[in-house]
């Protein structure tokens, strides 16, 4: 009995994760439609995907003609097609914000990797999801290993979040300091993009995950931890009220959450079955992070605490400063001391609206920004 075909549409298809995605429903194929692709500004690509996978539509930052397919006008078309069964939310940064929350609207289930949704926003986003009776199930390799571990989640005691320790695991804080953009860029075991890159070396990436985990399974900040395992092989636990503890093991492959998440509750061989094997990993370490050396956990914790637009304005400055850093305008620990700083100055708005959030992410990216160029003159 032919099964019926689950209609998606990929936000952000260019970028590491939709071009990962497609690879996986290429193997796919028979379970998925896609509704529609959506690019930023590499065109080409965006042309190549459209013309090998054949979408009904196709949207990009630049302007883009495909023969045969249907250009819209902005993402937010695409996530108000009912058609849609599921969206990926793939995009980085806030953009990925609004196109969720119209797909939330019109019902249709998330496969979220996109951070700044539930930094920005984590409580709207969450409670409209419930209202609607929408899924999010989180392409994180980390959630949705916590994701599969939870079968019963008022038994859970508490998350267990694992971290590479990115680059600078065992390198000095000096190191850390004299970090060139081509070291903090270097991470052993995953192949992302530059931003989320960084925020690997700098642990910061760990602090957006604290965040996110706490509004995606509505747990206390105090219970959720986080170890460093280098190995990446075990991508986050649970542990239970009676002291067990359940983890989920994989290759370090964006492939096997992206599928999770698309074809979740269903299972199917994919790209990466069959491929794992204890006895070639051999050993599995774990540590504590040292949080003097990469503070920017603390920092996390801290906004999240805090709530409201803390975390609006930890996600902004942050950003900035990593941008700032891949233009090597500054230094490696100048991240931390400046996000630190626009959150040392920041007023909370404890229950802000989605205009507030974006009013204050813009206002403390213009101060980010200002403050850097001081920065950059004092070393001067």
């Amino acid at each position: 009995m032919e099964t019926k075909k689950r209609k998606i549409s990929i936000i952000g298809s260019t970028g590491s994760i939709g071009t990962q995605a497609l690879e996986v429903i290429e193997k796919l194929q028979d379970k998925f439609e896609i509704i529609a692709l959506a690019g930023g500004s590499n065109t080409e690509l965006l042309k190549q995907q459209a013309e090998k996978f054949n979408p009904r539509f196709i949207y990009a930052a630049t302007p883009v003609s495909v023969t045969g397919i249907k250009t819209v006008e902005s993402l937010e078309e695409i996530c108000s097609n009912k058609e849609n069964d599921i969206i990926l939310v793939a995009v980085s940064g806030k953009i990925g914000l609004k196109p969720t929350l119209k797909a939330i609207e019109n019902g249709i289930d998330i496969a979220l990797a996109n951070k700044e949704t539930l930094v920005m926003a984590g409580d709207i986003v969450m409670k409209k999801a419930k209202e609607n009776g929408v899924k999010i199930v989180p392409v994180d390799s980390e959630h949705c290993a916590i994701h599969q571990c939870i079968k019963d989640i008022t038994q859970v005691e508490k998350l267990i979040i694992t971290a590479s320790g990115g680059p600078f695991l065992h390198k000095s804080v000096a190191d850390m300091k004299n970090a060139t953009v081509e070291q903090a860029l270097a991470h052993p075991r995953w192949h992302m993009g530059k931003k989320i890159t960084v925020d690997s070396a700098t642990l910061m990436n760990k602090g957006l995950e604290i965040i996110e985990a706490h509004h995606l399974f509505g747990f206390d900040y105090n219970k959720i931890d986080v170890v460093v395992h280098p190995q990446s092989v075990v991508h986050s636990a649970i542990e239970y009220v009676d002291g067990s503890v359940i983890a989920q093991l994989g290759l370090p492959s964006m492939h096997i959450p992206i599928q999770y998440a698309i074809t979740y509750p269903e299972r199917f061989e994919g790209i990466k079955s069959k491929s794992f094997s204890f006895a070639e990993i051999a050993r599995l370490d774990f540590e504590k992070p040292d949080f003097e050396k990469f503070p920017c956990v603390k920092l996390a914790y801290q906004a999240g605490k805090t709530g409201g637009t803390a975390t609006v304005c930890l996600n902004a400055a942050n950003e900035e400063a990593v941008f700032a850093f891949l233009d090597g305008k500054i230094k490696l620990y100048n991240i931390y001391e400046i996000t630190a700083e626009m959150m040392s100055q920041h007023k909370v708005i404890e229950h802000p609206t989605i205009d507030e959030i974006f009013a204050v992410d813009n206002e403390v990216r213009r101060l980010t920004r200002e403050y850097i160029d001081k920065l950059i003159q004092r070393v001067r």
